[in-house]
């Protein structure tokens, strides 16, 4: 069967708030010059906003430059924040900071508590209002060339067997052909890989390094936390890696709480998943938590390279928007307010190379460095742009320079401040001090199978597996004896075991599309692509 083809001008994959942000401000912009673009957005999830976990506390700098009625046009706002703190932990106690003494990057008064869910639900009908076609359940697979220029993307193949064979109701992949296709697929996006390893946009640039969050939805039984932040830091991690905890107080008495540990730590036993139970054992949050229900449950990786680890962002027939291209401030933990910056940036310099019909002026794509160094979102990210790298010197060096960074505007440390890849740390040995580890007592701390239930995740059990490992020999002869499989610690999902056969069982059903794996992985030995079909339910996160 030969695949169908459908042209339009713009193609944006990715339904999350870069891309909806880019197609509704790209339509305006069109329609303000008299011209009409006809602009698709796909996304792999079979409803729109299912995949979306990022939240919940967001900056409405960005929602209101694009809305600026976004309130009275009923932006799902749960609640403005009203209180915020840092706690810092130790294994039984804490020290609260608030009002002056509570760091910059701490304050959030006056910010709005999200779900990304619901923000993303009411982006795509605003994007169809401006007649900007929204599909979900299309997953797009592969990058279309014409030359050297992007031309589209293929979508996935619908009806495979488990052996990749063609079943009674195979269905081949749609070929969508455009004149810029925009990837805003969020982070460690596979279209995004599959562009740098074919036109190198993080060339002269850090790596992108990243976090991984893993994250739960409460209903407890206080009533009186709406609105409250609070932020937490010290243990369990310590000093050996970055990272810590967030409570979001909702309505209806739900707590959104998670820890965000970075994937810089080297310790190949790491999990994740583990770590979190832990820190929900801390005094401090079992009072919190005592007699509620654990309601959701997702995971996520987060790129905390902030500004040295942009990508460049434009070329021939393309645009990458988001956090596919790391808009995210690690010292504020936010990246909602930059993803619709960087799709409005996007969409301003679009319009401009787009204009006329016909082709595409690569030219005038290239105004996105422009717009970009003149915008809010660059100056943001350019205060902050030394803040994540010293972490990966050691704990007290990337607090010295953490604290300069924010005491000195970014002035402090100078230069650039170099990073590497977080799967390049990783110290090789069996004999690394063992993480603390909580037994699951099915009420306050979880094992990974029944978060995974939690997530809603499912997947078509008889259809390819898009969990890639590209050399199951190096698993078994040298992963085994350097690092001993960190593999089944690292995912938050139990997708790899290990059971002494020829290499790791995939369990593929039970991943929640976190990425995790194809960042972690010490040798770049597994490639994440997207499945036909299936993923997270993420409700209300």
């Amino acid at each position: 069967m030969e695949p169908e083809t459908l042209e339009v001008d713009v193609l944006v994959v990715g339904a999350g708030p870069a891309g909806l942000s880019f197609a509704i401000h790209l339509a305006r912009l069109a329609q303000e010059r008299g011209e009409e673009l006809a602009i698709l957005v796909l996304d792999k999830a079979e409803e729109l906003g299912r995949h979306q976990l990022s939240g919940a506390v967001m900056d409405p700098r960005g929602i209101l430059a694009l809305f600026p009625h976004a309130r009275s046009e009923g932006f799902p706002v749960q609640s403005e924040v009203t209180d915020d703190a840092f706690l810092w932990l130790t294994e039984k106690g804490r020290r609260t900071f608030r009002g002056p003494f509570l760091p910059p990057n701490f304050r959030n008064e006056g910010k709005w508590i999200v779900s990304a869910q619901e923000m993303v639900v009411w982006l795509a009908e605003k994007a169809e209002a401006e007649g900007v076609e929204v599909y979900p359940g299309f997953a797009a697979a592969q990058l279309l060339w014409d030359g050297e220029r992007l031309a589209g993307v293929r979508t996935a193949d619908q009806g495979r067997g488990k052996d990749g064979e063609p079943k009674a109701n195979f269905q081949p992949g749609m070929e969508i052909r455009a004149r810029l296709t925009v990837l805003a697929e969020g982070p460690r996006g596979s279209l995004t890989k599959d562009l740098s390893e074919a036109r190198g946009i993080w060339n002269g640039r850090n790596p992108q390094i990243y976090g991984v969050g893993v994250k739960e939805l409460w209903e407890v039984e206080r009533d009186d936390l709406v609105g409250k932040v609070l932020h937490t830091g010290g243990w369990p991690l310590g000093k050996r890696a970055y990272g810590g905890g967030w409570i979001y107080g909702l309505p209806d008495r739900k707590l959104s709480i998670g820890f965000v540990t970075g994937m810089d730590h080297g310790d190949p036993s790491f999990d994740y998943h583990a770590l979190m139970q832990l820190w929900k054992t801390h005094p401090f949050m079992r009072e919190l938590l005592e007699g509620g229900k654990m309601l959701r449950y997702g995971a996520k990786t987060v790129p905390e390279g902030g500004y040295w680890s942009l990508p460049k962002c434009w070329g021939d027939g393309w645009l990458v928007l988001g956090d596919s291209a790391g808009f995210l401030d690690a010292a504020r933990l936010k990246g909602l307010h930059l993803a619709v910056e960087s799709g409005m940036i996007g969409a301003e310099a679009a319009v401009e190379a787009l204009a006329g019909g016909g082709g595409l002026s690569v030219e005038k794509l290239s105004r996105f460095d422009d717009l970009f160094e003149a915008s809010k979102a660059r100056e943001q990210l350019w205060k902050v742009r030394n803040f994540r790298q010293g972490f990966q010197k050691g704990f007290y060096r990337g607090m010295l320079g953490a604290g300069l960074t924010i005491l000195t505007g970014g002035r402090l440390p100078a230069g650039r401040v170099p990073a590497k890849a977080d799967h390049e740390l990783y110290r090789k040995g069996l004999g690394h001090e063992p993480w603390p580890r909580v037994q699951p007592d099915g009420k306050l701390t979880f094992d990974k199978l029944t978060d995974v239930y939690h997530s809603g995740t499912v997947h078509e059990e008889d259809q390819p597996c898009h969990l890639h490992v590209l050399e199951t020999s190096l698993c078994v002869d040298r992963c085994t004896e350097e690092y001993g499989n960190p593999c089944r610690h690292f995912c938050p999902a139990a997708v790899y075991e290990w059971e002494g056969g020829p290499g790791p069982k995939i369990n593929a059903s039970n991943c929640v599309h976190c990425k995790t794996c194809d960042v972690a992985d010490p040798y770049q030995n597994i490639d994440w692509q997207v499945p036909e079909s299936g993923g997270p339910v993420y409700l209300g996160m």
